[in-house]
């Protein structure tokens, strides 16, 4: 063994020290650096980017449009499955068992009815009544046209209150359609 051994033995000893102790210690140091370092990662991805901005709230108009038109912009309404049509208090739903209503929302707010007895037009336009949205008015020439017809909808029904006054209330000059009507309609 020469000096260059003893150095070599010595730089051995500096580099990779034998105490188990030693590294027992420094794998232990090692392993909770480890350790924090992943819960920094772990705190540092939960942490994510901004939530997205919420949807700002429907005005009542919007509101009122989808009770009546649905969210897709569409909807039927009929007296069928459980509806009923009452004038002056009376029941005349057999009058107008198969009534359909359609209504449509999007560049222009547009109706169908049909089986409609002459009391609505088969199409036209509608829009709100006022400023409360719990209103409309259809278009035509029909005795149910141009007058407010109050609407209220909960759940699957939509029930339609309006009145036709005695003067012009005729269809064809013979059948005398003047009175309260009350229409409950059945989502389709």
């Amino acid at each position: 063994m020469g000096i260059n051994s003893s150095f070599e033995r010595t730089v051995q000893l500096a580099l990779f020290p034998r105490s188990t102790e030693n590294t027992t210690n420094q794998m232990k140091t090692n392993l909770w650096k480890l350790a924090f370092l992943a819960i920094v990662m772990i705190g540092l991805q939960s942490c994510g980017g901004d939530d997205p901005t919420p949807d700002p709230p429907k005005t009542p108009e919007q509101l009122a449009t989808e009770a009546l038109t649905g969210t897709s912009g569409s909807q039927a309404w009929a007296v069928a499955g459980g509806g009923s049509v009452n004038r002056d208090g009376r029941p005349v739903t057999d009058l107008y068992a198969s009534f359909e209503l359609i209504l449509n929302s999007g560049s222009s707010k547009t109706y169908t009815s049909r089986n409609n007895n002459d009391l609505f037009d088969n199409n036209g336009n509608w829009s709100f009544a006022g400023t409360n949205f719990d209103k409309i008015q259809l278009t035509g020439t029909k005795p149910a046209a141009s007058r407010e017809l109050s609407f209220t909808q909960t759940g699957t029904n939509l029930t339609l209150t309006f009145t036709i006054p005695a003067p012009g209330a005729r269809i064809n000059g013979t059948f005398a359609v003047a009175g309260n009507y009350t229409f409950v309609l059945i989502k389709k």
